[in-house]
């Protein structure tokens, strides 16, 4: 039991995200790297588009990582090594886009197509409601009570 504990323990703990981060893109300034970790933690991969550059291993987080730690290490304060790939690849890159115009659909596009469907919905209702409320002609009666009519079976022996 207990043997089953401990690898339990182990699984969960190595369980954690999966860092994307190679050695060789890290800083040798370990106050540089937690800054360019802290900011790609912020910072939306452009192929996975979930997922942060720091989590993501696809080919252009990795170019984004090293173009980031590049500009830290040039000297570039966050807002500036940020705003060069906002301004390079747009407000999509932020993980959390700011609220702008030009943002809105992100913003409230959600909550547009739930409201558009929601509306879609409630009208497609009614309007079988209405549709079923309409009585049958005299047609319509003869071919429900001849379809109700219960048929005579007989064995003809299939």
């Amino acid at each position: 039991m207990r043997r089953l504990a401990l690898i339990a323990a182990t699984a969960l703990a190595l369980a954690g995200p999966a860092l994307a981060v190679t050695p060789d893109e890290q800083l040798k300034d370990p106050k540089l790297e937690a800054r360019a970790r802290a900011l790609s933690q912020e910072l939306r991969c452009l192929v996975c588009q979930n997922q942060s550059i720091d989590d993501s291993a696809a080919p252009l987080a990795h170019d984004l990582r090293v173009i980031l730690r590049e500009r830290l290490a040039a000297g570039d304060s966050d807002q500036q090594a940020v705003g060069y790939l906002v301004a390079r690849y747009g407000d999509f890159v932020l993980l959390r886009p700011p609220f702008q115009p030009d943002t809105w659909a992100l913003w409230f596009g959600p909550a547009a197509i739930l409201l558009l469907g929601g509306a879609g919905a409630a009208l497609y209702m009614r309007g079988r409601a209405r549709a079923g409320d309409a009585p049958l002609s005299a047609a319509e009666e003869a071919e429900a009570a001849r379809l109700m009519t219960p048929k005579a079976v007989t064995d003809k022996g299939d």
